[in-house]
C-alpha cells in the first residue's frame, strides 16, 4: 500500500521496485519518470528490429501499456530498464514476423492479382485472336513487373484497397498504420502505376497489333486476287 504523496522529483530518487509499485497505481510522476526515463533506449531497440520509425514508436508504445499493465510481475530481479526493454524487443520481433507474414501472403496472392487485372482488361477487349492473345500475354508480364516495383509498403496499400475491396479504416488497422498513411501510400502507389503502365502500354499495343510479314502479304495477295489482278 502506498502510504505518503511524493513530489514529482522525489521519483527520481526511488529504486526501480519502488517506482513500479507507484507506477502500477498509476501515479502520474511515477509513469512520466519511467517514460521519460527510458524512451530513447526502447525506441533505438525497436528500431534496430523494425529499422522504421512509426513501426518502433507503435511498438513501444504497446509495450509500455502492456508493461504498466503487468508490473506486478516485476521483482527487481533485473533493472527496470532491462526489463522493459526485453519486453520491447519481444513485441518487436512479434511485430517484424507479422510484417513478414503478411508480405508473403500478398507475394502469394500475385496470381490471383494478375488474374483479376487481366479479367478487367478481358472484358473491354474484342474477342480472341492471335493479336490479342499477344496482348494479354505482355500486359500480364507488364501490370506484374510494375507491381513488383512498388515499395512493399505501397504494395501492400494497393492490393488491399485496389484489389480486395478493402476500405481505408479496414486497411489501416490491417497494415497498423494511420488512415492519412493509407490515403497517402494508394495514391502515391496509383501514380506510380500509372506512369509505368501509361508510359509502356502504348508500346507494348503498337507492337501486338503490328500488321507486318506473313500477314501483310496474305492481304495483299488476296486483294490483288479480289480485283482479278
Amino acid at each position: 500500500m502506498i502510504d505518503m504523496p511524493l513530489k514529482h522529483a522525489e521519483f527520481e530518487m526511488l529504486d526501480d521496485v519502488e517506482l513500479a509499485r507507484y507506477a502500477a497505481a498509476r501515479n502520474p510522476h511515477a509513469v512520466r519518470t519511467i517514460t521519460t526515463r527510458n524512451n530513447q533506449r526502447l525506441f533505438r531497440t525497436a528500431w534496430s528490429v523494425l529499422r522504421n520509425h512509426a513501426d518502433a514508436e507503435e511498438v513501444v508504445q504497446e509495450a509500455y501499456l502492456k508493461a504498466f499493465n503487468s508490473l506486478e510481475t516485476f521483482n527487481g530481479n533485473s533493472s527496470l530498464s532491462t526489463w522493459l526493454t526485453r519486453i520491447v524487443f519481444n513485441a518487436a520481433i512479434d511485430r517484424r514476423r507479422a510484417i513478414q507474414r503478411r508480405h508473403t501472403e500478398y507475394l502469394q496472392q500475385d496470381i490471383a492479382i494478375l488474374e483479376e487485372y487481366q479479367a478487367r482488361y478481358e472484358a473491354q477487349s474484342s474477342p480472341r485472336s492471335p493479336e490479342s492473345e499477344l496482348l494479354r500475354k505482355q500486359f500480364s508480364e507488364l501490370l506484374k513487373s510494375v507491381i513488383a516495383r512498388l515499395p512493399d509498403e505501397f504494395r501492400s496499400v494497393f492490393v488491399l484497397r485496389d484489389i480486395e475491396g478493402l476500405s481505408v479504416a479496414e486497411t489501416a488497422d490491417v497494415l497498423q498504420i494511420k488512415e492519412a498513411t493509407v490515403k497517402s501510400r494508394l495514391f502515391r502507389a496509383r501514380r506510380e502505376l500509372r506512369k509505368h503502365l501509361e508510359l509502356k502500354f502504348e508500346t507494348i499495343a503498337s507492337d501486338a497489333i503490328a500488321f507486318a510479314g506473313a500477314d501483310c502479304d496474305a492481304m495483299t495477295n488476296r486483294v490483288l486476287a479480289a480485283l482479278n489482278i
